[in-house]
């Protein structure tokens, strides 16, 4: 690396499986990167980035962070999107010294040096969509997800808060990551048999996205039964098609329609560099913001040493397009804004609640109670 230039990695999956949602990833990176340097860099030098493309696969995860940190002089990385690619390159990172910045929900239960957490934890979004479901549509609800960890700790949570409250499982699903047509279709069928109130799907990928189409083909009544995620956003909305997805129902901390001043920069600043068809969302702007943080760290710091540049951003408090947001020092998680949104037929969300303010992260659930009242009566 040259005295010159900021040298980052950015490890993101632009193909395969999660093509769409790490996509999202890569552009509010991309974007934030470019304002930054557009405004003069940090400290008069530009953010170079090294971009790698996994497509997926966990084992070229692996090796790929091992070639940023070891190969290309990179000790920053922007990357991992499902948890089995973040627990991939997890100890890679940690043998190596790097820091990752990691912009995705997830499970939670997890706590390293050399990560910093910029996604939401279970307390940020499943806790409110429980208390919705069960106040708007019904105390039955069915659980199906693919299997690996992210799904299966999140339906774990979800049973528990929902039982805290009187609700009830009627059937919980894991399917493969990769599931087909025929398993799809199964599902379909436990859910017209069954007759839940609501779906809580943690599938991802395409395998969801074709569920979705399912769902409309079937006929069920979307505003009396929808499916409940915590992942389907805007991105894959716009590429399921939004007369599918209306009625659907997403918990996250973050939504296109989010009416603030920085909101309205992000968007236009997004559509302007990437196309008027594009839309933000819960995967591009934690993204996006993350990089903003680690520049303001970093003008602080004054070097890459990732032990400097993680004590100066667990100070940081940044106006987001999502609000407000700072770390939580303790967990090295932020202060997030959960909202619930309801798709609507121009393939944005309606946002049906927020919090009136930013919630603490709760990553380990040492302090959250499942029974407690989230939402207004």
């Amino acid at each position: 690396m040259t005295s010159s230039e900021w040298r980052v990695g950015v490890l993101f999956s632009r193909s395969g499986i999660s093509e769409i949602t790490e996509t999202e990833h890569f552009l509010g990176t991309a974007l934030a990167i470019e304002e930054v340097n557009a405004a003069g860099g940090v400290l008069g030098k530009p953010i170079v980035p090294i971009a790698y493309d996994p497509g997926g696969d966990q084992t070229a995860y692996r090796n790929l962070a091992r070639r940023l940190l070891a190969d290309d002089d990179v000790n920053i990385i922007f990357g991992a999107s499902m948890s089995a690619s973040r627990k991939a390159v997890l100890p890679i990172v940690e043998r190596h010294n790097g820091l990752l910045f990691y912009p995705s929900m997830y499970e939670g239960f997890e706590y390293s040096e050399n990560v910093v957490y910029t996604g939401a934890t279970l307390n940020q979004n499943t806790f409110a969509l429980a208390e919705y479901l069960l106040r708007h549509h019904g105390r039955r609800i069915l659980f199906v997800g693919a299997d690996y960890i992210y799904p299966r700790e999140s339906n774990r949570v979800m049973r528990d808060v929902l039982e805290a409250k009187g609700g009830e499982v009627v059937s919980e699903r894991y399917l493969p990551l990769h599931a087909d047509e025929q398993t799809l279709r199964s599902v379909i069928s436990d859910i017209v048999r069954l007759e839940p109130d609501a779906i809580f799907s943690t599938i991802v990928g395409r395998p969801a996205q074709r569920f979705y189409r399912m769902y409309a083909e079937a006929g069920i009544d979307r505003k009396r039964v929808p499916i409940a995620s915590l992942t389907m956003a805007e991105s894959e909305i716009r590429e399921i098609g939004a007369d599918a997805c209306t009625g659907h129902i997403l918990s996250a901390t973050y939504f296109q329609t989010v009416e603030t001043e920085a909101n309205a920069r992000f968007v236009a600043a997004f559509k302007a560099r990437f196309g008027q068809d594009f839309t933000t969302s819960v995967w591009s702007q934690p993204a996006y913001a993350q990089v903003h943080l680690f520049a303001r760290a970093l003008a602080r710091a004054g070097s890459l040493d990732t032990h400097r540049i993680s004590e100066e951003i667990l100070l940081e408090d940044f106006l987001a397009p999502e609000g407000r947001i700072n770390f939580d020092a303790d967990t090295r998680h932020l202060w997030l804004h959960p909202r619930i949104g309801v798709a609507r037929a121009d393939g944005l969300f309606d946002i049906a609640w927020q919090a009136p303010g930013p919630i603490r992260p709760d990553p380990y659930l040492t302090a959250s109670r499942f029974e407690d009242v989230w939402l207004e009566a």
